[in-house]
């Protein structure tokens, strides 16, 4: 086994050697708890604007009594008295340790000024303890002389002793990418970091209580499936050894939550992560938090005003408003307001097509949307010439439609060829031939959300999923096997039912005015 790289720097072996001597001196370096009292952000909301006194009534203990842990981030020496600032997951306070009054845990201060190296407890924690390492402090509160709160340390736990250094804010990690890689240090520099995803937590929450509200219920289903299916991707194939078995990982929920639904309950969704053996950019990942959500009788209009009202109770419970700032480009100061009080504006994909694209696709013959998209340069020459009429339209819609929609639009009526899971158009019989009952809901010129009145004839959706076998027979690696369970499921009967996916992870990108999913995924995939 070979020896890390950083077992030769400088800093590990200094640090490494003081560690052994806080072990000499009676400091255990990593104790196994301490009880912080309060956090750095509460002890501000209460004392900053109070008279709590100076640092002589704290001294002599008759001001208010606190406990923090965190890291030590700023340290100062200044005579008979230092200053640092300890640095928790809420904020960062100012301590001040003191060569009289302030002890260290397990030190013996008699034993230590007799020793070799003469320590008085401010004089270890000058020498013996770094910046980064995680201590608790206890101590009484009072006022600079310049107004600063501020913590005196009476005494000092050391709880946990670092053997490497944090990167500095500004020139160790400025690298994105490094800050990804290793998000536990972008934590502790970007306090900004850590906001968004407090964020995410609390729109997690927010989620689950909103559809609770609306009765349903929250359900768990296998990550590890027999027969992918539910979205065209590819997916990650693996192998259950105990059953000889290939195995994939999800490529979405949807299967098995229309089997829960055939099992007679009505309303139910799940978040989870799926997987899918794709590319990686700016709105992509290879694992993601989906939420499906599945309601007996209901359809996609149902979908369209649930959608509507979870954005709109996400945004007035974050910000207390409906219209949310987005700054659309990092490197531009330009803000535009994204509003998200419903109802959101509802195109077909014909329409937005004749509307951003001034193409009317009912008077163009295949070979002339083919000729379009090949002029484009968007879309894979390639793939242009095996696409139906269906699927021409679609694209003709990401290409001249899609990017324009930055205000919520519902595209609804997408070409039957876009997925076998949907219920053909009700008025397919008179003007919408070829057209299901499916909506995507799209802002910033992204998909946030997909929906279907779902399909339960049986015939057709076995007529459907054959014909997408075939395709992966063919060699089309997104396309889903044949699934025959599910057919048995649909078979014994599923009710009319509205079905919805919304990708998380862009759900918080919009909500937190974030510009990568790699920023609101704690470990993003890296090359």
């Amino acid at each position: 086994m070979t020896t890390p790289e950083y077992h030769s720097h400088e800093e590990f072996q200094l640090r490494t050697k003081k560690l052994g001597e806080l072990r000499q001196l009676g400091v255990e370096p990593y104790p196994h708890t301490f009880n912080p009292t309060h956090k750095a952000e509460a002890l501000h909301a209460a004392f900053d604007t109070a008279e709590i006194g100076h640092s002589d009534d704290a001294a002599t203990k008759k001001t208010p009594v606190a406990a923090i842990a965190g890291r030590l981030v700023l340290f100062r020496s200044m005579g008979k008295n230092a200053f640092g600032q300890i640095q928790d997951e809420t904020g960062r306070i100012q301590v001040m340790f003191n060569r009289d009054t302030t002890a260290v845990e397990g030190y013996d201060h008699a034993a230590g000024a007799a020793g070799a190296e003469a320590l008085t407890p401010l004089k270890l924690v000058e020498k013996k303890i770094d910046l980064g390492d995680i201590v608790g402090i206890e101590g009484n509160l009072f006022k600079t002389n310049t107004g600063e709160l501020t913590l005196y340390a009476h005494r000092v736990t050391l709880l946990c002793k670092t053997l490497l250094p944090l990167a500095d804010k500004h020139s160790g990690l400025a690298d994105k990418e490094l800050r990804y890689r290793k998000r536990w240090l972008d934590l502790i520099t970007h306090s900004e970091v850590a906001h968004t995803f407090r964020l995410r937590s609390q729109i997690l929450r927010l989620i689950r209580n909103y559809f609770e509200k609306e009765a349903f219920i929250e359900v768990e289903t296998p990550v590890l499936q027999s027969i992918y299916g539910g979205a065209e991707a590819r997916p990650f194939v693996t192998k259950l050894h105990a059953l000889d078995q290939e195995m994939f990982l999800r490529i979405s929920l949807e299967i098995p939550l229309k089997k829960l639904i055939v099992g007679g309950m009505n309303r139910i969704f799940e978040m989870g992560r799926v997987f899918r053996n794709e590319g990686i950019d700016r709105s992509h990942n290879p694992e993601f938090t989906l939420l499906e959500a599945y309601a007996a009788y209901w359809d996609y209009n149902d979908m369209m005003r649930l959608t509507e009202n979870l954005f709109e109770h996400l945004a007035l419970s974050l910000y207390g408003k409906t219209a949310i700032p987005i700054q659309l480009d990092p490197e531009k100061p330009d803000v535009v307001e994204i509003e998200l009080k419903a109802p959101w504006k509802r195109m077909t994909m014909k329409e937005a097509v004749q509307t951003f694209g001034k193409l009317n696709v009912e008077n163009l013959s295949d070979e002339e949307m083919r000729k379009i998209l090949k002029e484009s340069g968007h879309i894979d020459v390639k793939k242009i010439s095996g696409l139906s009429r269906g699927l021409l339209i679609a694209a003709l819609f990401e290409v001249y439609a899609e990017p324009h929609l930055i205000q919520p639009h519902h595209i609804i009526d997408h070409p039957i060829e876009t997925t076998p899971l949907c219920k053909p158009h009700r008025r397919a019989k008179e003007k919408q031939e070829g057209l299901v009952e499916r909506f995507e809901t799209f802002i910033l010129g992204r998909e946030m959300c997909n929906a279907y009145t779902e399909l339960n004839d049986p015939e057709i959706q076995r007529h459907l999923l054959v014909k997408q076998a075939k395709r992966r027979e063919a060699g089309d690696e997104e396309a889903s096997p044949l699934d025959e369970e599910f057919l048995e499921a649909i078979c014994q009967g599923m009710p009319p039912t509205g079905g919805l996916g919304i990708g998380i992870d862009r759900l918080v990108m919009l909500l937190t005015n974030s510009h990568s999913i790699r920023d609101v995924i704690f470990f993003p995939w890296m090359k």
